[in-house]
């Protein structure tokens, strides 16, 4: 059975999500519009800025809908600034108001930034629950979870805090498994799908 998997393309790295989804079998295609979103099994919500990406949301008018697919158990992964708008409490939000646009896709608090400004980025080989080796994971300016709900599984852990979380069908990491060439994480996450 194939999947279709929506890649939210309003700002980020939607490309690389988009090669990473097909090669792990799923039929992947970008959304933008409402219409877009109401045609797909599930959703990816790249990294890239979350305040921008938020914005956008709103712009085109895409918040409470996904919002709403969010509550009535649509599957999703986020990763980096998805991970940021997944979550159901955001810290260092950094916009007034800005806590408004969580999608509440998992019950978590986020921190964003919380590895530091873009010169303190880095790599670093993790484990990661239900694969057989390590991910290489690439930190961007990524968050980390400082809560997570009690149906919230820790997959992976970075310097002492959670940074690959699932919730159900929701699945977020704070890490950009999409630039590596490891689709294990796509793999995971459209594997559940079916």
């Amino acid at each position: 059975m194939t999947v279709r998997v929506g890649v939210l393309a309003l700002q980020g790295d939607t490309r690389e999500h988009l090669a990473a989804l097909t090669e792990a079998g799923a039929q992947a295609c970008t959304v933008r519009r409402l219409a877009e979103l109401d045609s797909v099994d599930a959703l990816v919500i790249p990294g890239g800025e979350s305040t921008v990406m938020s914005h956008l949301l709103r712009e085109f008018e895409l918040l409470e809908p996904l919002r709403a697919r969010l509550a009535d158990g649509m599957p999703a992964y986020g990763s980096c600034a998805g991970m940021i708008l997944l979550a159901t409490e955001i810290l260092d939000a950094g916009v007034p108001g800005r806590e408004a646009l969580a999608l509440r896709g998992i019950d978590m608090t986020v921190r964003r930034n919380a590895f530091g400004r873009q010169v303190d980025s880095f790599e670093e080989s993790i484990p990661f629950a239900g694969l057989d080796s390590d991910v290489h994971a690439v930190f961007i300016r990524a968050p980390w979870v400082e809560r997570v709900g009690e149906s919230v599984e820790v997959l992976a852990t970075a310097a002492g805090h959670p940074v690959a979380v699932r919730q159900g069908k929701v699945l977020a990491t704070s890490f950009h498994p999409e630039v590596t060439g490891d689709r294990r994480v796509h793999r995971m996450f459209v594997d559940s799908l079916r």
